[in-house]
């Protein structure tokens, strides 16, 4: 299956922990940072996921925020730090591609006048920021 998704990055389920409809997924990222999911528990019985699974994350490139300073005092559960590799701008939106520390690569679509206040380029440092309830999940 293709899909439009920029964001797909293969981890490893470490911890579910579930409620009434909604749970949360912890998966381990290849590169050692982790990823939060909030998802049914319906999703997660029909996918088969328990602990030790392998999970495709799937995130929007809109749905990844950009920060270059402090991300301390935050509700948002993904905190992923990298490096921008590379930085497309046109018209009112650019596009960071991330590297992401120890491997992976993460897309953020943001409008260029926050690009431009963040002062990106490539080589910034930079932390990704996503919400839960903005993380997909596929079986692998």
């Amino acid at each position: 299956m293709s899909l439009t998704i920029r964001n797909q990055l293969t981890g490893t389920v470490t911890d579910i922990t579930e409620g009434a409809v909604m749970s949360t997924v912890l998966i381990a990222l290849s590169g050692g940072q982790n990823v939060t999911a909030a998802v049914t528990v319906d999703a997660i019985r029909e996918l088969g996921l328990s602990a030790g699974s392998t999970v495709e994350v799937l995130i929007k490139s809109t749905e990844v925020s950009l920060t270059t300073g402090s991300v301390d005092g935050l509700s948002i559960r993904n905190q992923l730090r990298g490096t921008i590799s590379g930085l497309e701008t046109g018209g009112a939106m650019a596009v960071a591609h991330i590297a992401l520390d120890n491997g992976g690569e993460l897309t953020s679509a943001i409008t260029l006048a926050a690009a431009t206040d963040l002062g990106l380029a490539e080589g910034s440092a930079v932390t990704a920021l996503i919400k839960s309830t903005e993380v997909a999940l596929a079986a692998a």
